[in-house]
């Protein structure tokens, strides 16, 4: 059974390869060029990052519908931190420690107030962006970004920005933290079964508060590199972004159930979300198609679970 669970995000990498060469055929003069690869690779990143916490949420059976108020309040946070005058690495780390707290509310509610996950999350994502909006004034902040510009850019139109390579290390090291840490061992016992994992000495609450904490971590890291794409600060942005993320997580092979999933799978799920879109942006998609698209993919995601689950 833990060889199945592990080797769930197989699927998923099929269906990616299988989209990616479907679209390589319908454009090839566009599709497969080198410029474009690239840009699928730095539009993956932010949301590939808020996936990596998301994998966390859903391993230990909770959700966290806050992640795209998170990257925006991030945003923000920088882009006014820039605007009075801090420098642009003490304006990152300002913003990671926001985004950070935010974590910390979302896990002690959850764990020590004892309120559904769903509820709590949902009522930051409220209030998040609440803040946000009253930080700026209701408008977009312009900030000399100061070099914080450099994340996700580069010095020609191919080459992968530090913003990408961060993300591989953030997964990377986020995998290792699952496979290899007892943290991550406690993270899927209490998904699997809280109540055996609490009689087993698995600290729950700590590790609840923990979890929801480091993945508002990683949504911090994830507006930073928002930021870095933008560079202003802008409320009303990654409006949905919770939603791509809890999607790369269940079509990597996650289950909203808790106590199964993988880094990889939610990455694999990242970029085959932005495959499709890309590719059918190129063959000339409507939007709205692509977003049913989305839906019906996400849905299929969720419905192959249940049978596997079965």
């Amino acid at each position: 059974m833990k060889s199945v669970v592990r080797r769930a995000w197989f699927g998923p990498l099929g269906a990616l390869v299988l989209v990616y060469l479907l679209f390589a055929l319908l454009a090839p003069d566009t599709f497969t060029g080198a410029v474009n690869l690239s840009t699928m690779a730095r539009q993956t990143a932010v949301v590939a990052i808020t996936s990596l916490g998301m994998t966390f949420v859903i391993l230990l059976g909770g959700i966290d519908l806050s992640v795209g108020s998170g990257v925006a309040l991030t945003g923000v946070v920088v882009a006014r931190a820039l605007q009075g005058g801090m420098g642009a690495w003490s304006a990152a780390l300002l913003g990671l420690i926001a985004a950070t707290a935010t974590g910390l509310v979302n896990g002690l509610l959850t764990a020590r107030v004892k309120i559904t996950p769903f509820i709590v999350t949902l009522g930051t994502m409220s209030v998040l962006r609440g803040v946000a909006k009253g930080l700026a004034g209701e408008q977009k902040i312009d900030a000399e970004p100061r070099g914080l510009e450099h994340l996700m850019g580069a010095g020609s139109a191919v080459a992968l920005p530090l913003g990408v390579w961060l993300a591989v290390a953030l997964a990377v090291l986020a995998a290792l933290v699952l496979e290899i840490t007892v943290f991550g061992r406690h993270v899927v016992a209490i998904g699997s079964n809280a109540s055996t994992a609490r009689l087993c000495g698995v600290p729950v609450e700590r590790v609840t508060i923990a979890v929801y904490a480091l993945a508002a971590a990683l949504t911090g890291v994830a507006g930073v590199l928002e930021f870095s794409t933008l560079t202003v600060g802008d409320p009303t942005d990654s409006l949905g972004l919770e939603l791509e993320a809890i999607a790369a997580v269940v079509i990597g092979g996650g289950s909203l159930a808790g106590g199964q999933g993988s880094i990889a799978g939610a990455m694999i799920g990242a970029l085959l979300m932005t495959v499709i879109k890309t590719g059918c942006t190129h063959v000339g998609v409507p939007n709205w198609v692509q977003e049913i698209s989305t839906g019906v993919i996400i849905v299929v995601a969720v419905g192959i679970d249940r049978l596997r689950r079965r």
